[in-house]
């Protein structure tokens, strides 16, 4: 069973400390079986939490055969970071543990080195504090997280919840990932937030809710195998392209045609994880006119080929 631990460190946003322990432990794989075991570990027994305190059953000693180290944000970001926790998060590091920063926890994780030179994101209204106090890290304002593979860091609020998922599904797939999101009543993978793109791997097609275009949105999902033009989705909208083109942006960030290859993508993703069907009869299946650009999109957009995506997630 995978194991993370949730860093609680003195004036902890109770909302960032609570989203991973809510989240990984409510998740379940296909056969019931939980998917993770949470453990809340402080420096002190008592953390100030700013409305109440808490005691956390775990030590720093906690941090040790963590598979995952969460690390929330604080109210006050600037604070010292404690020498034993930087020991303790480098040495994770240096174990191979997979470290995240949720919000504001962008600062602590930053304050031990290991973010030099790496992209990262924290809240938007303190990223320019965060560039200004660690220059060496390269500060992305506008982007719900950021996935470095070892090293991941998340922006404000609902952003900690779209990283806890992306992990999920990292761990164990999309299946297992969309269950604990309908259990967060939560999108698996969204457009908002922060900006209207994630950084990294798996970028999925934007659905944003209470939209216009929810309906042509759905009409798009159920015709992924067609062959179709700007023209094809703007008679479909009842518009025309210009104004396809303009509406479309301004209510999921990206253009049609952009749309619709994100969704094709996503969609082999989930047929390369939940079938054996050979990668030719999947591309014919998401609309690809040939195996070959499928494997070429399928490559631009995830970073690995449609078969290592298997080898991985399957």
């Amino acid at each position: 069973m995978h194991l993370v631990a949730v860093l609680a460190l003195d004036h902890v946003i109770p909302f960032d400390l609570s989203t991973p322990i809510e989240v990984f432990t409510r998740t379940r794989l296909p056969d019931g079986r939980p998917g993770y075991q949470v453990r809340v570990c402080a420096e002190r027994p008592e953390v100030d939490a700013g409305a109440f305190k808490l005691r956390a059953r775990w030590g720093l000693d906690g941090l040790k055969g963590a598979d995952t180290i969460i690390v929330p944000g604080t109210a006050v970001p600037t604070a010292p970071l404690p020498p034993a926790v930087r020991d303790a998060l480098r040495d994770a590091a240096a174990r191979g543990t997979r470290i995240a920063s949720i919000c504001a926890g962008t600062f602590p994780l930053a304050a031990t080195g290991l973010l030099d030179g790496l992209r990262a994101t924290t809240h938007w209204i303190a990223a320019d504090l965060l560039a200004e106090t660690y220059p060496e890290v390269e500060v992305d304002p506008d982007v719900l997280y950021v996935d470095n593979g070892q090293i991941l860091t998340s922006a404000g609020a609902a952003a900690g919840l779209d990283l806890c998922l992306h992990m999920i599904r990292r761990d164990y797939g999309s299946a297992v990932a969309a269950d604990a999101a309908r259990l967060s009543v939560m999108p698996l993978e969204r457009e908002g937030g922060q900006a209207q793109f994630i950084v990294h791997d798996h970028t999925p097609a934007p659905t944003p809710q209470g939209s216009s275009f929810e309906p042509l949105l759905g009409w798009l999902r159920d015709h992924l195998d067609s062959e179709l033009t700007l023209a094809d989705i703007a008679a479909r909208a009842g518009v025309s392209t210009r104004t396809l083109m303009r509406r479309f942006r301004e209510q999921t960030g990206t253009t049609p045609l952009q749309w619709l290859h994100r969704a094709r993508i996503r969609q082999a993703q989930h047929l390369l994880e939940t079938t054996r069907h050979p990668v030719e009869r999947i591309a014919a299946q998401v609309g690809f006119g040939s195996p070959t650009a499928f494997r070429d999109r399928f490559k631009r957009t995830t970073g690995v080929s449609p078969q290592a995506y298997r080898r991985t997630f399957s």
